[in-house]
C-alpha cells in the first residue's frame, strides 16, 4: 500500500507541470512586470482580505466599503493583464475543483443515503 502523503506530494509536482498551471504562472509573471497593474492587483487583494476579516469578526460591510469595492471593480475590469489573470485562474480553478471532487468521493459516498 502506498503512502497517501507520497501520492499527495506527487500530485503537487504534477500540478506544477500542468499546462494550466504554467499558463497561470506565466500570466502572473506578466502582471507582476507591469508596476501599475500589479499595484492595482495588490490593492484589490488587500481590500478583499480586509473585507474577509470584517466578516469573520461579524462586522457588516459599510456603504464606504461597497463604494470602494465598486470603484476597484471598475478599475480592474479596465486592466487587461488582470482580466487575463482572472480568466486563466478560472481555468486552473476548474481543474482543482475537479481534483477536489474526486478526492472527496469516499466521504460523499460514506454520507449518502
Amino acid at each position: 500500500m502506498s503512502n497517501i502523503y507520497d501520492t499527495a506530494n506527487q500530485l503537487e509536482r504534477e500540478i506544477r507541470e500542468m499546462e494550466q498551471f504554467q499558463e497561470l504562472s506565466d500570466t502572473f509573471a506578466k502582471l507582476k512586470a507591469d508596476e501599475q497593474a500589479f499595484g492595482l492587483f495588490k490593492q484589490f487583494q488587500e481590500f478583499q482580505m480586509s473585507l474577509q476579516q470584517k466578516m469573520a469578526a461579524g462586522e457588516e460591510m459599510t456603504d464606504e466599503d461597497a463604494q470602494q469595492a465598486q470603484a476597484l471593480a471598475e478599475e480592474i475590469q479596465k486592466e487587461a493583464l488582470i482580466a487575463d489573470l482572472m480568466r486563466v485562474e478560472q481555468s486552473f480553478s476548474t481543474v482543482i475543483n475537479d481534483l477536489n471532487r474526486i478526492i472527496m468521493t469516499p466521504l460523499r459516498e460514506l454520507y449518502q443515503d
